[in-house]
């Protein structure tokens, strides 16, 4: 099942599996979102809770006691609830069940909120800690942009003007070693040779945003305000590019002894409420 939304700009097209966005196009039928071609990549933009990126061994503890979290957490997996809807947007719910808490112990309620203003997709995340303990988590967006056309055509263009410096993976864990990436004038060239070792991987970054160019025209640009994480991803002759914004990251080589201690993992007080949004803006 699918939600669209719309103003006088552009529409976007929800699926309630995974409150996924699966399409934003423009008034000229231009469209923004990877089309999901599983011969490359089979998803478009999923929520990536309660975890984000990969766990070793695909395992967790939480007071020695072991679960078990595939990449990425399973929000992406299950069916989400349209909980309210206008012309312009659409809000999501995700309550924990008796089959989520068997792989994460913990009663929670999250929610997306997709709205349009302008040129803008704004994606809201709400999380919700149900429990009269604290609640560790991770959660972060995946958006894949379509860059149809030659690969290298396209650049980033960043906020601020720093040297980069991302983390190499190692089956999907974070190791010891980083890489510096300088930019030129802010912005960074595109080549499938920078993914050849997955995704980079960013714990800090000065930038709060970053553009897409096409040669020197402005496509799209993801603002992540909130986020102190990022990923970008593609895979090998993939036509498209995810700008991540991410809460937490991969398990480093080594693990952790207790979840609740993971790098970059978010600690929700009991009966708190944790919010954060980005947007999409197009040109």
């Amino acid at each position: 099942m699918t939600t669209t939304i719309s103003n006088s700009i552009l529409k976007a097209q929800i699926k309630h599996l995974g409150a996924e966005l699966i399409s934003l196009k423009s008034n000229q039928n231009k469209e923004y979102i990877w089309e999901g071609n599983p011969t490359f990549w089979g998803k478009h933009s999923p929520i990536l809770f309660p975890i984000v990126g990969t766990l070793k061994n695909n395992i967790y503890l939480i007071n020695g006691k072991q679960y078990q979290l595939n990449r990425h957490g399973f929000a992406r997996e299950m069916e989400f609830e349209l909980i309210q809807k206008t012309p312009e947007s659409a809000r999501f719910s995700l309550i924990s069940t008796k089959e989520t808490k068997k792989m994460y112990p913990f009663d929670f309620e999250l929610q997306i909120c997709y709205s349009l203003k302008g040129n803008k997709l704004n994606i809201d995340f709400k999380v919700e800690n149900k429990n009269e303990i604290t609640m560790p988590f991770s959660i972060g967006a995946h958006p894949a942009l379509a860059l149809p056309g030659n690969f290298e055509n396209y650049r980033l263009e960043f906020q601020q003007d720093e040297i980069l410096n991302y983390y190499l993976l190692e089956g999907g864990l974070i190791s010891n070693n980083s890489v510096e990436l300088p930019l030129n004038n802010r912005q960074l060239g595109l080549k499938y040779q920078l993914f050849e070792n997955d995704a980079l991987v960013f714990k800090t970054l000065k930038s709060n945003s970053i553009t897409i160019l096409e040669k020197a025209n402005p496509i799209v640009k993801v603002n992540f305000n909130e986020f102190p994480n990022l990923g970008i991803w593609t895979v090998q002759n993939g036509p498209f590019l995810c700008v991540e914004p991410w809460f937490g990251y991969s398990d480093t080589l080594t693990g952790y002894d207790d979840f609740s201690k993971k790098e970059g993992i978010r600690l929700l007080r009991k009966r708190e409420t944790f919010e954060s949004n980005y947007n999409l803006e197009v040109f």
